[in-house]
């Protein structure tokens, strides 16, 4: 079974776990070389999930996937959170950080250029609107984006933290962290350890 399948059946089973957790899921990969790769997925919440739930996600899918024999040798399950720079994939993520600056990297040259760099607007009947740092404002077509990631911004960062704040949620919980977990293949795969780190997209 090729890895993009893996993927997409991984997708499938983790949906359902993570709409019970309150959580949802913006990326399942499969990547790494050698006999064990790794099995990375991103969830999010909508004040950003934390290390509590991505562990009680990772226990919850570990479960699952020992159900299924979708790997053939052994594999690191990673669960985290999208980081502070995340990628954008679905035009529910553009409509959602509309306001946000964002850079864009687009399939062809659009007046001989490909990189943008801007503030989204949201979508305008289904089109990525973007107003873009020289003033100019473009919509593109979510099969012309090749690439789309939120910059870091420090005023937005700044609001960022005062939110966290009046939510309670500690330095520990932040974005961009998670779980990773070896499993074997087959049933009774059990977590030898776990540890932080942060999602590399």
């Amino acid at each position: 079974m090729r890895r993009q399948e893996i993927a997409e059946q991984v997708a499938t089973l983790a949906g359902p776990i993570a709409l019970r957790l309150g959580l949802e899921v913006v990326g399942v990969e499969l990547v790494g070389a050698g006999r064990r790769p790794i099995l990375r997925v991103l969830i999010d919440r909508g004040v950003g999930a934390g290390v509590e739930d991505c562990a009680r996600f990772s226990e919850a899918l570990s479960r699952e996937l020992d159900l299924y024999d979708l790997f053939a040798d052994r594999y690191t399950l990673e669960v985290a959170s999208p980081g502070l720079d995340r990628a954008l994939h679905r035009p529910a993520d553009f409509a959602r950080f509309s306001g946000r600056a964002v850079a864009i990297t687009t399939v062809e040259p659009i007046d001989g250029q490909r990189r943008f760099r801007g503030h989204l607007l949201g979508l305008v009947n289904g089109l990525v609107d973007v107003r873009l740092d020289d003033g100019r404002e473009i919509r593109l077509g979510h099969e012309q984006i090749a690439q789309a990631r939120l910059v870091v911004d420090e005023a937005e960062l700044r609001q960022d933290l005062k939110r966290s704040r009046a939510t309670g949620k500690g330095p520990a919980d932040r974005p961009g962290m998670g779980t990773g977990t070896p499993h074997a293949p087959g049933a009774g795969s059990t977590a030898t350890h776990m540890r932080l780190g942060v999602s590399g997209e």
